[in-house]
């Protein structure tokens, strides 16, 4: 997320937003190495934005013996403006469903795997903020309650977990440790970036939900006092908080960020979590994935018919790795420097 383009002139000491997406693609069921094929497309049809603005993973270590493809990334402008970054975010989102001909799976762990390293995150930077430190503190003040607006993992192999597998068991997360410029954590001090990095948080289809919880960060980050950052609190709560979402522990923090934004309580209380594990249980894998990749595509949660038989993915898989993986090697090298 380069903290190069923005919506307009941006006023010194202004917080400043940026989001990045991971998703999986499924054929229909599981990633594959298409991908790289949808994201070469997407690097064609804007070169100049999406050489910076977009990635892929893979999974590893013992994970790969369920597939080696994981998700793939868009990111956002940044922006002082929540509501300008939303916009742009339904902008990329549909940029992409636009060269993607798979499901487009916004979770933080597929329905049918049990690979910690194989998940997909919404990350949030705010930047522009002079005191830093305030800003971290402040952020995990109200970390049991942030990832809940989004949360939406449930299941692992088939079975129902709680409300996220993924921050549980991810490694690419974790409590918040002394050092706030340890990656793998919920909330860092971004090194590339130099930006206040929120990582709790599961992707979700509706965009309801990610408008809230950017307005709330975005309050957040305009609070002139130094809360306590809670740290030990969080990270007491954070397994059941995994499991049970919203917990009877944590009410005063609803209250108290209620007092500053304006947000439903029922979106914590029943999660994209649950509505997930709901059409799983009614529709099975591949409705489940259909409605998550209408409501993502046309904001419509509700199964619709996919093709199930698909061509190999070996031919377009290895077109993705010459026309994204390579081209973007010079980048992938800074920025394995600079992280």
């Amino acid at each position: 997320m380069p903290p190069t383009l923005t919506t307009g002139i941006i006023k010194p000491e202004m917080p400043t937003f940026g989001i990045e997406e991971e998703v999986f693609v499924t054929e229909p069921e599981r990633p594959t190495l298409r991908s790289l094929y949808y994201l070469a497309r997407l690097l064609a049809r804007d070169p100049r934005f999406y050489y910076t603005h977009s990635a892929h993973n893979f999974a590893r270590g013992s994970d790969l013996k369920q597939g080696m493809m994981s998700g793939v990334e868009i990111s956002t402008i940044v922006s002082d403006d929540v509501e300008a970054l939303a916009d742009d975010l339904e902008k990329r989102r549909a940029d992409l469903s636009s060269v993607c001909g798979g499901l487009i799976v916004p979770m933080g762990h597929l329905i049918n795997y049990n690979t910690p390293t194989n998940t997909c995150a919404i990350h949030i930077h705010i930047g522009g903020v002079e005191d830093k430190k305030r800003l971290y503190g402040n952020i995990t003040h109200f970390l049991p309650i942030l990832p809940l607006f989004t949360i939406n993992s449930p299941m692992v192999m088939g079975e129902y977990f709680g409300k996220s597998y993924r921050m549980a068991k991810s490694w690419a997360i974790g409590p918040i440790k002394e050092d706030w410029k340890v990656r793998f954590q919920d909330v860092i001090l971004s090194k590339r970036l130099g930006t206040v990095e929120l990582r709790a948080c599961d992707p979700c289809w509706d965009m309801s939900r990610i408008r809230y919880l950017l307005r709330a960060v975005k309050a957040i980050s305009e609070i002139e006092d130094t809360l306590d950052p809670g740290i030990e609190r969080y990270n007491s709560l954070r397994d059941r908080i995994c499991r049970q979402g919203l917990l009877d522990e944590t009410a005063d923090l609803v209250n108290e960020l209620k007092s500053i934004v304006d947000f439903p309580t029922d979106i914590l209380v029943h999660s994209a979590s649950d509505e997930m594990h709901e059409v799983y249980r009614n529709e099975g894998l591949i409705g489940a994935y259909s409605a998550i990749d209408n409501g993502y595509r046309n904001g419509k949660f509700e199964p619709r018919k996919v093709r199930t038989k698909q061509r190999p993915a070996v031919l377009r898989g290895f077109l993705g790795f010459l026309g994204y993986f390579i081209p973007r090697l010079p980048y992938y090298a800074w920025k394995g420097l600079v992280e």
